[in-house]
């Protein structure tokens, strides 16, 4: 964002998803502050705001006349502050950036159409990001930051670390900060955000049904002496063994990241119908078994990596 797209402009922050709009608002004040390192920076909600409140945060100071003025909640502007802001944002002064955050939802959004149609106001849009959106997401932190992040990188790290946008893009920010100028891969997450149980419920699963026992025992073992719950890891062989029997089915998830479909696509050439029900089965006696009628845990997993890839193998 350039010092020339927000000054004498009003930039109009819309949506839902807050981390986004607080990202919008930061490129802003960067802008602002290349541009002068003096400039002035404020602050106010639009439930305050008045037609002299707005004109005392955009007058020049006696230090500098740049300023950038951010206004939070939009949707609680006033009715009657609403002329006097449509008023300035058809005319903004030079020297001053006007942010208006709107925090999404239908209040306000008369407002949000009057502003729309001045030639004088950008929109930015904080749409909510979808679950299967999240890799993407964090390629673009990455991008933003000079660095590349794999795709597979990308979703392991969203394994790890979940859905929460803002402790995404510090994981992100933590990688390109220690490999500056590499390019970041599954290698490299793993060595970071490896020991997370998520992460290994994964690799568990995943090593079992690609038939690699070993593999799968070394990670199964590791994660119960960390204290990993053996249901949450049932859990994730569970749903992994759902994705591939529907992928061997037909079924094909459109929203599925293109590295999962690349790893269910060789895993399902170890796979007939009949050995997936078959592993079906063992993962519902596990859960059984891990449910009260088996007293050893570890044993009941082990029993079921050793009897899935066995089963992976016969075919």
């Amino acid at each position: 964002m350039r010092a020339e797209d927000v000054l004498g402009r009003v930039v109009l922050v819309t949506g839902k998803e807050e981390f986004l709009a607080a990202l919008t608002v930061d490129e802003v004040r960067a802008a602002v502050r290349a541009y002068d390192a003096e400039a002035e920076f404020s602050e106010a909600a639009a439930s305050e705001l008045s037609l002299a409140t707005l004109g005392e945060l955009a007058a020049p100071s006696l230090f500098s006349s740049v300023r950038c003025v951010v206004v939070r909640g939009l949707e609680n502007l006033p009715d009657e502050s609403v002329d006097g802001l449509l008023g300035y944002a058809a005319n903004p002064v030079d020297d001053v950036a006007l942010v208006l955050v709107h925090g999404g939802g239908p209040k306000g959004s008369g407002v949000l159409t009057k502003l729309r149609k001045l030639s004088t106001v950008t929109e930015e849009k904080s749409v909510e990001i979808k679950p299967w959106e999240m890799g993407g997401f964090a390629i673009g932190e990455a991008r933003r930051r000079g660095a590349t992040l794999d795709k597979q990188a990308a979703e392991l790290l969203v394994v790890a670390v979940g859905h929460d946008l803002r402790s995404l893009a510090a994981a992100v920010d933590q990688l390109t900060s220690d490999f500056p100028d590499e390019r970041i891969d599954a290698e490299k997450v793993g060595r970071y955000f490896g020991g997370r149980a998520d992460v290994k419920n994964y690799e568990i699963a995943d090593a079992m049904l690609a038939g690699n026992r070993a593999l799968a025992l070394q990670e199964l073992r590791w994660a119960i002496e960390s204290g990993t719950s053996e249901v949450y890891i049932l859990s994730a062989v569970a749903g992994q063994l759902r994705s591939l029997a529907n992928h061997v089915a037909g079924n094909r998830d459109g929203g599925m990241p293109p590295w999962k479909q690349k790893n269910l696509n060789a895993q399902a050439r170890g796979w007939s119908q009949p050995g997936l029900a078959r592993a079906i089965r063992a993962v519902a006696k596990a859960d059984a078994d891990l449910k009260g009628a088996s007293s050893d845990a570890s044993y009941t997993l082990e029993r079921l990596v050793l009897t899935v890839a066995a089963l992976r193998e016969a075919h």
